[in-house]
């Protein structure tokens, strides 16, 4: 694993204060399991982030799970939640579209299918042949995601239908960085959508903004992301001793 450079800290520490500190959830704070609603953050970060709450301008986790899902996991006072990569609140996916991915899904021997309210999940981990059933699933989904004027999305394993033109992680750390107006910020995560947000970060620095990406390494993290990372950590555990040294 690479180190976080030295001056990436150091410049990020006196200004803590005013720095908004964002992180992903599954496979950031919490280890990667096989059914999604079994993660739990690891032992000390609920501590770590209370801890960081008190001194920073923000800390917030943005997760394309719901919202109140992740509430439940971080009790933290002053934590912020951005559910969903913020489209929370849109109307629910209505049954037919549910029932076609049900369809789709059944296809594939283990597939499991999540409804998250205005968008659905298909999780494939858990898959009698999960690369086989990713492959599948994106070209079947696609017809579906098109009739009903939503965009299939990438994970770690999983596919996700979701309203057109909203919620991104992109958007989401772009919507943090406008409302927040913070002199830093450090972002962490693990996946494809994390690498959106490190491009957000990227924007936001060419304004003036100190910007520290961190990508959590994993067996599934994308090469990609390691590589447009400022640093690099080893998995959770990782992540929490970095935090510390903030």
């Amino acid at each position: 694993m690479n180190a976080l450079l030295p001056h990436g800290l150091d410049r990020l520490r006196p200004l803590l204060a005013r720095a908004a500190v964002l992180l992903d959830f599954d496979g950031t704070l919490a280890p990667i399991v096989p059914r999604p609603e079994d993660a739990r953050p690891i032992p000390g970060a609920a501590e770590v982030l209370a801890g960081l709450a008190a001194r920073a301008r923000a800390v917030a986790i943005v997760t394309g799970r719901p919202a109140a899902q992740v509430r439940a996991l971080l009790p933290v006072a002053g934590l912020r939640v951005v559910g969903l990569y913020g489209f929370e609140g849109h109307p629910p996916l209505p049954p037919e579209v549910l029932a076609a991915v049900e369809a789709v899904a059944a296809a594939e021997p283990g597939a499991r299918v999540e409804p998250k309210g205005p968008s659905v999940a298909v999780h494939v981990r858990t898959a009698d042949d999960p690369d086989g059933a990713q492959r599948r699933l994106r070209r079947a989904l696609e017809p579906v995601a098109a009739a009903h004027g939503l965009v299939v999305r990438a994970g770690k394993r999983v596919w996700e239908l979701v309203p057109a033109g909203v919620g991104s992680k992109a958007g989401a750390v772009a919507a943090l960085i406008d409302e927040l107006r913070p002199a830093a910020v450090l972002y962490a995560g693990d996946d494809v959508a994390d690498l959106e947000a490190f491009g957000a970060l990227g924007r936001a620095e060419r304004s003036g903004l100190v910007a520290v990406r961190v990508a959590v390494h994993g067996p599934e993290t994308p090469a990609a992301l390691e590589e447009a990372a400022d640093a690099v950590v080893n998995g959770p555990e990782g992540l929490l001793d970095l935090l510390r040294g903030l």
